[in-house]
C-alpha cells in the first residue's frame, strides 16, 4: 500500500511544478500571474511572453500529466513481476495519478497553491491514456480556435469533446474512464467560467495560436 501512496505523492508533485512561473521568472524576469488573465498557465504565458516561452511551457505542462499517468503503468509493470497486478492498475490507478497531476498544477505546492486551469496537463493525462482520443480533441480545439479566434471557446469545445470521444466513438465501458471523461467536461467549463463570462460581455481577447497576426 505505501507503494501506493508514494507514487500518487510523486504524480500530484509532478503535477505541482509551476511551469509557466519558472519560465517567467528565470528568463523574463515576470511573474505571468501579475499581467495578462493573471493565471499561470500556457495560454497567459502565450498572451504575456509570446508564442516561443507559451510553446515551452505549454509542452512542460502536457509532459506533467504525460508522466504522472506513466508512473501508474510503471508502477503496474512492478506490482505484475511481483505477480500482484490487479485490474486497478490498468484502469483506477492511471486515470487517479493523471487527476493528482492535474489537481497539482491547478494547486501547485512550490507556488503557494495558485497555479493554472490545468487544460495541458490534462491534455498530457489523455495522450497517455489513449492518443486518439487526445488527437481528435485536439483537432477540436484548433479548428474551434481558427474559426472562432478564442483559445478559451477552443478549450471548451475540445473539453466537452472528451467524454464523446472516450465514451462514444471509442465505447470505453470502465468506470474509471467514464467519471474521468464526463469530469473532465464539468471541469473545463468550472475553470473556463471567467473566460465565459467575458465572452459573454463580449470582453475576452482574441488569439489564433497557429495564425500569424497581419501586419
Amino acid at each position: 500500500m505505501w507503494i501506493e501512496i508514494v507514487c500518487a505523492l510523486m504524480a500530484y508533485l509532478i503535477g505541482s511544478i509551476p511551469s509557466a512561473i519558472w519560465v517567467g521568472r528565470k528568463f523574463y524576469g515576470i511573474d505571468v500571474r501579475e499581467h495578462g488573465s493573471g493565471n499561470a498557465g500556457a495560454t497567459n504565458v502565450f498572451r504575456v511572453l509570446g508564442k516561443g516561452p507559451g510553446t515551452v511551457v505549454l509542452l512542460m505542462d502536457i509532459i506533467k500529466g504525460f508522466l504522472s499517468v506513466m508512473l501508474a503503468y510503471q508502477m503496474g509493470y512492478y506490482f505484475a513481476e511481483q505477480g500482484t497486478q490487479s485490474s486497478q492498475m490498468t484502469g483506477f490507478f492511471p486515470v487517479a495519478f493523471g487527476v493528482l497531476s492535474v489537481v497539482g498544477h491547478m494547486l501547485p505546492i512550490f507556488a503557494k497553491f495558485k497555479g493554472g486551469k490545468g487544460v495541458a496537463t490534462l491534455f498530457g493525462v489523455i495522450i497517455a491514456l489513449d492518443p486518439r482520443v487526445a488527437g481528435l480533441a485536439l483537432l477540436v480545439f484548433v479548428v474551434v480556435n481558427i474559426v472562432t479566434g478564442y483559445v478559451s471557446v477552443g478549450s471548451l469545445m475540445a473539453g466537452l469533446s472528451i467524454p464523446v470521444l472516450f465514451l462514444q466513438v471509442f465505447g470505453y465501458r470502465d468506470v474509471s474512464l467514464i467519471v474521468f471523461s464526463v469530469s473532465v467536461g464539468i471541469l473545463i467549463v468550472y475553470t473556463h467560467r471567467k473566460n465565459i463570462r467575458r465572452l459573454m460581455a463580449g470582453e475576452e481577447t482574441k488569439s489564433r495560436i497557429l495564425v500569424r497576426k497581419q501586419k
